[in-house]
């Protein structure tokens, strides 16, 4: 009969030897994590995150993930272009749409993303914000993500009248979701509602003559613009509410009902971007030019900006989705001084500033639009707002 220790030892010789991880799955999260910066392009992200659990898990711990909205142009979510997946679940609440997701770093992959019917049956969309769709109907208010399809039902809008009539002008979050200081603003025609996510409440804010048409960030605060083009701040705590910065225009450009212009938030300028038609060459172009608020005079000043240096601006269909600056699109093979603007088909690329694009009469459509119907959008997966989550 063998000794306890002889049976230890032959019980060792007969494993083999294992050093270091045994696949894949097994690299540690530090090494995972020097390989994600290295990516060159949200595919590649979505590709790395989806590969296995341990890989998951590894990229949502990653420390800094929001950085790669910075380094990456948005995608565009085309939601007029739906297809029919036979194997979708298609009963009762699970119904969904199959849309597809250009990436302007490679336009020849074929992305999809998977989007629940119910919001194009009668909801109004109000914004898009952290990747997640904001529709209302009816009081009732649904944050969608964009690529998940994960769903959050708010509590119903404390509307007093019949709040089937109400029109949705504005929507955004404050915050991305899972954040403990995330909020949801919803604009109507009468109030601005605020919404601690989580909460059991909304809050009213009533408006008197003009309702918000846009909410951007900016330097940390919430800019607002209500639909007479006056700019605000934001106030959450300790009273919901609107500060109006008090601006004058100089030069001859001021806003009109046609011209639609929109705010972005672009480095360490807000600006207001106004598109429209002009002549160049014997050619009808569109025109953008961009104006950035000058906060140093009393009252501020909105002030051209004829060179918009190495940014691009990329706006949706709908004038109530969000508009999003990229720095440096020439690392991605974008460009700058550019506006990327959505288009039924895919996207439209057009000269920003004192630079029209000599293409520009080759492909001068730009239409935006404030209607019940979902139009095409520029987004970021929410999946990168999560900082080491």
């Amino acid at each position: 009969m063998q000794s306890p220790s002889r049976l230890f030892i032959a019980s060792i010789c007969t494993q083999p030897a294992v050093f270091g991880p045994q696949g894949w799955a097994d690299l540690p999260d530090g090494l995972l994590h020097s390989v994600l910066p290295l990516s060159g392009s949200f595919r590649d992200l979505l590709a790395f995150a989806a590969t296995c659990r341990s890989w998951r898990a590894a990229f949502s711990s990653y420390p800094t993930k929001s950085t790669f909205c910075a380094k990456f142009p948005p995608l565009l979510v085309q939601l007029s272009n739906h297809f029919a997946p036979p194997d979708l679940p298609n009963n009762g609440r699970h119904k969904l749409r199959l849309c597809k997701v250009i990436d302007p770093i490679n336009q020849n992959m074929a992305l999809r993303c998977l989007i629940p019917r119910k919001i194009y049956q009668g909801m109004c969309f109000a914004d898009s914000s952290y990747g997640q769709i904001i529709c209302c109907r009816g009081g009732h208010c649904l944050v969608i993500d964009v690529f998940s399809g994960a769903e959050v039902s708010p509590p119903c809008l404390p509307f007093v009248g019949d709040c089937e009539e109400e029109l949705y002008f504005s929507g955004t979050l404050t915050a991305p979701l899972g954040s403990p200081n995330s909020h949801l603003l919803v604009s109507t025609e009468s109030s601005l509602f605020d919404w601690p996510v989580g909460s059991d409440s909304w809050s009213e804010l009533k408006l008197s003559d003009a309702w918000i048409e846009q909410i951007v960030e900016f330097n940390g605060q919430f800019s607002a613009m209500d639909d007479s083009y006056k700019i605000y701040i934001l106030q959450l705590s300790p009273k919901f509410g609107l500060q109006e910065i008090v601006t004058e225009w100089i030069n001859d450009l001021r806003p009109s009902p046609y011209m639609d212009p929109w705010l972005a938030a672009c480095g360490n300028m807000l600006l207001m971007v106004f598109c429209f038609t002009t002549m160049f060459l014997g050619w009808s172009v569109l025109k953008c030019i961009p104006h950035r608020l000058d906060t140093s005079t009393a009252p501020a000043r909105w002030v051209e900006v004829k060179q918009l240096d190495n940014w691009a601006l990329f706006v949706g269909g709908d004038m109530r989705s969000e508009p999003f600056t990229c720095i440096s699109p020439e690392r991605w093979g974008g460009r700058s001084k550019r506006l990327y603007s959505a288009a039924r088909r895919s996207f439209v690329v057009h000269g920003v500033g004192d630079e029209p694009d000599r293409s520009a009469h080759l492909k001068t459509v730009y239409k935006r639009s404030l209607s019940r119907k979902l139009r095409s959008l520029w987004v970021y997966p929410s999946m990168f707002y999560s900082d080491g989550q």
